[in-house]
């Protein structure tokens, strides 16, 4: 990997964690219900992730801790990316 490819991805996943970090959940449309339940199936219904909401949409509640992970991999990848030399 080049260094504007891993400052891009790490730049990304940082700010994909303060994105997590800042919301409290996510309510996915009813096309993309209909396709979440399709692939995970009945047996999928997890409460720890499913929110209650309305019979067609589904509430996506991410853990705490993605955002923080996803946070800390980012800053360590954007880092790396500073400290390679250029190749010019």
């Amino acid at each position: 990997m080049t260094r504007q490819h891993l400052l891009l991805v790490g730049l990304l996943l940082f700010f994909a964690g303060v994105q997590f970090r800042m919301v409290d959940s996510f309510t996915l449309s009813e096309k993309s219900s209909h396709f979440v339940s399709a692939q995970m199936g009945q047996r999928g219904q997890s409460p720890s992730l499913w929110g209650n909401n309305a019979p067609g949409r589904k509430v996506v509640q991410p853990p705490k801790w993605l955002g923080l992970a996803l946070m800390s991999v980012g800053s360590v990848l954007t880092l790396k990316s500073l400290s390679m030399s250029r190749a010019d």
